[in-house]
């Protein structure tokens, strides 16, 4: 009669509807939810609880007066889905709006933003070279050479006798 009971009151949890305990969520964002910036980011990325489809998420970033500065290129690896920026040079709030869709989950939607602080003069990322003097070596390259000479008459010997071993196990067979 236990058995029996058990098995009722597991049917009947699982029609009413017990709440999923695994639906997807957002873990972290890059850059941080609310942070200011004073370097561009050259991506926004996120990342869920749930491992997400690849081909269907719907990711969009746009600038304080609403335009786009996403490039549309969305990477889906895992739990962690991004999307590239063009360069930013307007200074304001940025906001990153998402559609996030993971295997029999509901889709995981919302926004959230990140200030960002233009630099009042953009230089160029290029460094300019700078002419310097030609080096000598630190040691000297006398030493150098008398040792690999010192290596060669060595290796010479050792080619000799070598020579002179091979060719007395072969003549004596």
């Amino acid at each position: 009669m236990r058995i029996k009971s058990l098995a009722a009151l597991l049917i009947i949890l699982s029609y009413c509807g017990v709440a999923n305990a695994s639906a997807n969520s957002l873990i972290t964002t890059i850059p941080i939810s609310g942070s200011t910036l004073t370097t561009a980011p050259s991506s926004v990325t996120l990342t869920t609880q749930i491992e997400l489809i690849p081909d269907a998420n719907e990711l969009m970033v746009t600038d304080p007066s609403g335009l786009r500065v996403d490039d549309g290129t969305i990477t889906v690896d895992g739990v962690n889905v991004s999307i590239g920026l063009k360069a930013l040079t307007e200074s304001g709030i940025y906001r990153v709006s998402y559609t996030l869709y993971s295997e029999g989950e509901v889709p995981l939607e919302g926004s959230f933003t990140f200030n960002f602080s233009a630099p009042s003069v953009i230089s160029p990322t290029e460094p300019t070279p700078t002419p310097t003097q030609s080096q000598t070596p630190a040691s000297s390259s006398w030493g150098t050479n008398v040792f690999i000479f010192a290596i060669l008459v060595i290796a010479f010997f050792v080619l000799i006798g070598l020579s002179l071993y091979a060719r007395k196990i072969f003549r004596d067979r």
